[in-house]
């Protein structure tokens, strides 16, 4: 996954954290190898990024900050860590708008 990929993936589901690993990818035909760097947290937050590295300490970044930190990487597949920052996505994947219903 590309950090475009991962940037509009982390969009459709903002405010819920998911666990990604960064993958450098070097040399070419049979040298070619795939290095896992580490595991990520990453969270959406309306145009910033929450991002929680090895290292455990977390940085809020710009898309601009994203590419240019991660802008060399791939990603594995994202998986949700079930932690979310807010109530946003737990109503739009129930569907319920959060006004009265009509009787």
């Amino acid at each position: 996954m590309t950090p475009d990929d991962l940037l509009t993936f982390l969009a459709a589901r903002g405010g819920q954290e998911y666990r990604v690993v960064t993958l450098l990818h070097s040399g070419r035909g049979k040298k070619a190898q795939v290095r896992e760097l580490g595991e990520y947290r990453l969270t959406m937050r309306g145009h910033a990024v929450l991002a929680c590295g090895p290292s455990g300490q977390p940085r809020q970044l710009s898309q601009g900050e994203f590419h240019a930190v991660f802008g060399t990487y791939t990603f594995g597949t994202p998986e949700a860590t079930g932690v979310l920052t807010d109530l946003g996505p737990l109503f739009a994947l129930t569907g319920h708008d959060g006004g009265a219903e009509a009787t």
